[in-house]
């Protein structure tokens, strides 16, 4: 009986039910490189890009070796979710729901002009151009999210914002690397979206990406569901480099958008936990018809990545974001560091529906939301953070021990978060572009 009663108190100890407030856990650790400082400057200002893996005491040659074999096995290797077709053009495939989709298509093209491989960048813009961005109509510049790439036939003809989002930004930072003549108009083709997105106004029910009236990335442009957005869709950095880059005459506005965007994280992000839901409105609040999002799910786990690029690029907000960054460690620890699952209601307590993805219906220890954790430790203030880093350091790119396997969701941002945590995720000025 004894045995029993322990195994009940650990599990409650484990699995709290009544909201986040193990006190113990949340007091930082001791660790032979002492606490974590975050930079003060961003690298607008300075042009440095923090290493955090050669901080931590890893070799150079092995974190080179690292982001290149996280490459191959995403781009390249046999469970690769980039596939070439013909000889110009190539996807992303969502391999466990059997579609390419603008969020993958474009953050491939983030990856490619980031790690300089225009190849890889000019296949995937032809083929998402082609074959998902709408040409006239009310919907004219925007793109399908979804396709089949085997039919090629469209999953839905609507447009999910974060896709034109990293479009638009992946394009000016290309147009800034490579320059506008060999072989695409990268500039050009940044604007092509702008204007178009700029030409909506909700006449004929497709609006403006960007909520005009409350400066904030809509979660869809198309009038039913412009009241919402996706905290993971607000990355305050984007709209700073559309600023400066875009020169589309709505520079200002952009710059209100990145002030609006850090504004909205801090309400959308629960006080103790850091947590955040899937969808809310423009207040930060989940919306009642999607109860079921008023969780920390599948997009949640990218925002403690978006606010530490921000942090990395512009340190805007560094007070809030390094409080951001305690409080989502914190919690995340407390969970166990190579045990915390990846779904979770906003009081830290586990849902009692767990959103399924690829055919599993589980809780589980997933890859991405370890990766996205780790790059908030470019915010660390404490010795803990190092115990992420770490952590990713360690983490693999592999199937779970129930056969579960995702190398596009999962795969995607472990590439992103090394890029961040290696500082090889850059502001790509024209100055330094080629």
């Amino acid at each position: 009986m004894k045995s029993i009663t322990l195994i009940v108190i650990l599990a409650i100890l484990c699995y709290p039910v009544k909201g986040f407030s193990t006190d113990d856990c949340k007091k930082d650790i001791s660790d032979p490189r002492g606490k974590m400082t975050p930079w003060e400057k961003g690298a607008w200002e300075t042009g440095q890009y923090r290493n955090a893996f050669l901080e931590a005491g890893y070799k150079q040659e092995d974190i080179d070796a690292k982001l290149a074999k996280a490459y191959f096995d995403v781009f390249e290797g046999p469970d690769r979710v980039y596939f070439k077709v013909g000889d110009s053009m190539a996807y992303v495939s969502d391999l466990k729901n059997h579609d390419a989709r603008t969020e993958g298509l474009s953050y491939g093209m983030m990856i490619a002009v980031q790690l300089n491989k225009k190849d890889v960048f000019d296949r995937i813009w032809r083929w998402s151009k082609k074959y998902l961005q709408h040409q006239g109509g009310p919907r004219d510049g925007y793109f399908a999210w979804s396709i089949n790439p085997e039919t090629l036939k469209r999953n839905a003809e609507g447009t999910a914002s974060d896709g034109e989002l990293y479009f638009i930004t992946a394009l000016l930072f290309a147009s800034n690397r490579w320059g506008n003549d060999a072989g695409v108009n990268y500039y050009g083709e940044a604007r092509r979206i702008l204007d178009a997105m700029w030409s909506k106004d909700g006449s004929e029910g497709i609006n403006n990406i960007l909520n005009v009236e409350h400066k904030q990335i809509s979660f869809v442009p198309e009038s039913e569901r412009y009241h919402l957005t996706d905290p993971s869709y607000h990355l305050p950095a984007f709209f700073e480099i559309w600023a400066e880059y875009a020169n589309d005459g709505h520079e200002q506005f952009y710059r209100d958008c990145a002030d609006t965007s850090r504004a909205f994280l801090h309400r959308a992000c629960r006080s103790e936990t850091g947590l955040n839901p899937d969808i809310t409105d423009y207040k930060g609040n989940p919306p009642g018809e999607f109860a079921r999002h008023d969780i920390f799910r599948f997009d949640s786990w990218r925002v403690p990545m978006n606010i530490a690029m921000d942090y990395s690029w512009y340190a805007k907000d560094k007070e809030w974001q390094k409080d951001y960054a305690t409080r989502i460690q914190n919690f995340l620890f407390c969970r166990g560091i190579d045990t915390f699952e990846d779904q979770f209601n906003l009081d830290g307590t586990l849902p009692e529906w767990i959103l399924p993805a690829g055919g599993y219906r589980t809780l589980r220890h997933s890859l991405g939301l370890v990766a996205t954790s780790a790059a908030a430790s470019i915010m660390g203030t404490q010795a803990k953070s190092w115990k992420f880093v770490d952590a990713l350091w360690n983490a693999r790119l592999e199937p779970y021990k129930d056969g579960y396997f995702d190398p596009y969701y999962d795969g995607l941002l472990y590439v992103f978060s090394l890029m961040h945590l290696s500082g090889n995720y850059k502001i790509i000025k024209p100055e330094t572009g080629r």
